[in-house]
């Protein structure tokens, strides 16, 4: 699957850092809602974004210690993003395609969720001739 990028109705391009705003849980929704309707899906992290997709230490974030509710409330649930995306990729095998930059991953996000397909910068080119349309997401 390394060398033929699958046709898809839409490509959305992650940049930038994960936890900086909403953009990622808003990505991951959007991906969700089109996954829910039918679509087929790409998805293309490059810089800081690259690192949804490592291995998280669990399954869930870390609590937040500055956050004294979130402290107390030890019930509630707080999965990964890498858990999120890896739920999406298990749940719509032949729908959603992850990739990720090579080049950006190289700089430190290693040990990926095994669905995520490395490639150099030089082929988002064909992805995003693969989609029909092609949303852009965060910045470099």
């Amino acid at each position: 699957m390394a060398g033929r990028i699958p046709h898809t109705d839409v490509l959305i391009t992650l940049m930038g850092a994960p936890h900086a705003s909403d953009q990622v849980t808003t990505a991951l929704r959007l991906t969700q809602a089109l996954l829910e309707r039918g679509a087929t899906v790409q998805v293309w992290t490059c810089g800081y974004a690259t690192l949804l997709t490592r291995k998280p230490p669990g399954p869930d974030e870390p609590r937040d210690l500055a956050d004294l509710a979130d402290l107390a409330d030890r019930e509630r649930e707080r999965p990964s993003l890498a858990a999120l995306a890896e739920e999406l990729l298990t749940a719509h095998p032949d729908r959603l395609h992850w990739y990720g930059c090579r080049s950006c991953s190289d700089r430190g996000a290693v040990d990926h969720l095994p669905q995520v397909v490395l490639r150099p910068p030089a082929g988002y080119a064909a992805n995003v001739a693969a989609a029909d349309k092609t949303l852009l997401m965060g910045v470099i």
